[in-house]
């Protein structure tokens, strides 16, 4: 899963493992958030969403077991979940009951680094690849293929209609020149200015999504062919 930081809500009653755990996933690109228990945990939930649950199973009050069980019932976020030496019994009901997976306290870092990842990698749902399918990255710039929308370093760039009609022919046929007549016959570009006003379109273009429009690396021209767009 790419794209945007993934966000992921760690809970555990233990102050020093928390704030241990919330800045090395931070220093590793991921947006933290943690709970002190589950009652916390369910106050963060209500306000914000996430990704993944990294939970302690053992918590004075409401144990981990019961919170995994009981948010099961409204969520399919992934939840990994914290054990200590000797509740395998536990870490089984845990896994039964909601847990995509399960770490023994004490552990490596980058061991549940390595877990995240992967629980993350399994939880791309069909769907969620089809829309990252839809998003064209260009450099610093991400055009929405069905939404016609571009962002810029994050922020959102006002496009034209003819605008949008060209990048979006461009991008769904990435790295395959389209000629000049294609561009037009496809597009609202002014007709009568010929193979001109495209030029004039992807000039204007370039000035939005390339960081030198002078030395365009995802628009090209293709001498004789007409432009291309490549991605990356």
């Amino acid at each position: 899963m790419e794209s945007e930081m993934l966000h992921i809500l760690v809970v555990d009653d233990d102050d020093r493992l928390r704030e241990l755990l919330r800045k090395y996933l931070s220093d590793n690109g991921y947006l933290v958030v943690t709970a002190s228990d589950a009652q916390d945990a369910r106050l963060k939930l209500g306000s914000l969403v996430f990704d993944l649950i990294v939970l302690d199973l053992m918590m004075p009050g409401e144990s981990g077991l019961d919170f995994a069980v009981d948010f099961r019932k409204n969520s399919d976020v992934p939840i990994l979940m914290l054990t200590a030496m000797g509740e395998t019994e536990d870490r089984i009901r845990g896994l039964e009951h909601g847990a995509d997976d399960y770490l023994t306290k004490p552990f490596e870092p980058r061991e549940l680094l390595l877990r995240i990842n992967a629980i993350l990698k399994r939880a791309v749902k069909p769907d969620d690849q089809e829309i990252q399918q839809k998003m064209i990255a260009l450099g610093i710039a991400k055009f929405d293929l069905e939404r016609g929308e571009l962002v810029v370093d994050g922020a959102a760039v006002r496009l034209t209609t003819v605008e949008i009609q060209l990048l979006k022919m461009l991008a769904e046929r990435p790295g395959e020149p389209c000629s000049r007549d294609d561009l037009m016959l496809n597009t609202d570009a002014d007709k009568d200015g010929g193979g001109r006003a495209i030029d004039v379109q992807v000039t204007r273009l370039r000035k939005k999504i390339e960081i030198d429009p002078k030395l365009p690396r995802y628009l090209q021209t293709v001498r004789g062919k007409g432009y291309v767009l490549i991605p990356d």
